[in-house]
C-alpha cells in the first residue's frame, strides 16, 4: 500500500483576503497545490486526500482537484467546526477551524496507510517529498515512528520582511526534542537575526533547521490526535480562537515517550502564500524553477 498525501486546504484565508488555495501561480493556471502534487506523484505517493470545507468544495473541485482524475486516487475530508467533537458544544462566536491537529484528525476515516501532511499554500520542493516518502514507507518503521522534513533557515527567509519560524532542537541522531517558535526573523549579515520580546537582538547563522509543517505519520497518529483534541477541548479557556497545532501535539508525544520524530534535512527552498503581496513572489519563484528545468511549462496535459 503506497503512502497517502494529506493536503490541508481548509484555511479561511483571512490574512490573504480570499481562497489562496485556488489562486494561480503558474503560467497555465497552476496553483501551488499543483506543483506539490506533481512532486508527490513523481516521488511515489499513491493517494491524495484534500482537507477542505463544504462551502468552497465546488470551486475547489473545479479549479484544483479535477485535474487529478485518473492520475491518482483522491479523497476528501471536511474540517467543519462540529467534526470530531464527541458531544462538545463550541462557542457560538467560533467561526474558524480548530487548527492543524484537527485538520488531520478529520481525515481518519479516509486514511489507513502511512501518510505525509502538507499545507496547501506552501511550496516544499521535489527532494522533500522523496525524503518523507522514503521514511514513512520503510519496512522497519514502527507504528509510532514519525518524521518531519527540516529546512535550512536561510532557505525559508523572505527578502521582503521578517518571518516567524519554528526552530528545531534535535539530539545527535537528529531526533526532534522540541520546536522553539522564533518571531521577527530577518536576513542579516550573511545569516539571520531575531528579536525577543524585550527587543534584544539575537544572531542566527542561517543554517538552523526549521519546521515548515511537512510531517510524516503512521495511522497511529489519529488515536494520539483524538486524545489530544479531547484534552484541548476540555482544558482550553479561550474557545473562540485557540487552536490545536501539530507541533504542540508532537511535543507532548515526544515528552511522554509515546512517539519519536526523526528530522530529515533537505536543501530544498520553501516559499508560501500568507498575504496577498506574497503571490507575485510565488509566481516569480515558479517561473525561475520552470526556466531551470525543474518543471515543464505546463504541468498537466
Amino acid at each position: 500500500m503506497k503512502p497517502a498525501l494529506l493536503v490541508l486546504a481548509a484555511g479561511l484565508g483571512t490574512r490573504y483576503g480570499g481562497l489562496k488555495q485556488i489562486d494561480a501561480v503558474g503560467p497555465n493556471g497552476e496553483t501551488i497545490i499543483d506543483y506539490s502534487l506533481y512532486d508527490a506523484l513523481r516521488a511515489g505517493f499513491g493517494k491524495v486526500v484534500f482537507v477542505i470545507r463544504h462551502y468552497f468544495e465546488d470551486a475547489f473541485r473545479e479549479k484544483v482537484s479535477s485535474k487529478f482524475d485518473g492520475l491518482v486516487q483522491t479523497a476528501y475530508a471536511y474540517q467543519e467546526l462540529d467534526a470530531c467533537l464527541g458531544g462538545f458544544e463550541p462557542s457560538t462566536d467560533r467561526d474558524k477551524p480548530w487548527g492543524t491537529g484537527h485538520a488531520i484528525l478529520v481525515a481518519r476515516d479516509v486514511v489507513d496507510e502511512p501518510f505525509a501532511v502538507i499545507n496547501a499554500d506552501d511550496y516544499y520542493g521535489p527532494n522533500s517529498f522523496e525524503t518523507i516518502l522514503g521514511f514513512i514507507a520503510a519496512k522497519d518503521v514502527s507504528s509510532n515512528d514519525y518524521a518531519m522534513v527540516g529546512y535550512r533557515l536561510r532557505n525559508t527567509l523572505s527578502d521582503y520582511g521578517a518571518v516567524s519560524r519554528g526552530v528545531c532542537e534535535c539530539d545527535e541522531q537528529m531526533f526532534l526534542m522540541r520546536i522553539v517558535e522564533r518571531k521577527e526573523i530577518e536576513k542579516h549579515a550573511g545569516g539571520a537575526r531575531y528579536f525577543d520580546a524585550n527587543g534584544t537582538e539575537h544572531p542566527l547563522t542561517g543554517d538552523e533547521i526549521v519546521s515548515m509543517n511537512l510531517w510524516g505519520f503512521q495511522p497511529s497518529m489519529f488515536d494520539h490526535l483524538q486524545s489530544s483534541f479531547d484534552r484541548f477541548l476540555r482544558d482550553k479557556d479561550d474557545q473562540d480562537s485557540s487552536e490545536l497545532l501539530i507541533p504542540s501535539v508532537t511535543d507532548d508525544l515526544i515528552k511522554s515517550g509515546k512517539a519519536t520524530v526523526k528530522v530529515l534535512r533537505t536543501d530544498d527552498s520553501w516559499f508560501g502564500i500568507t498575504y496577498r503581496q506574497d503571490r507575485p513572489i510565488a509566481i516569480e519563484c515558479i517561473r525561475r524553477l520552470i526556466d531551470e528545468g525543474v518543471y515543464p511549462e505546463k504541468l498537466w496535459g
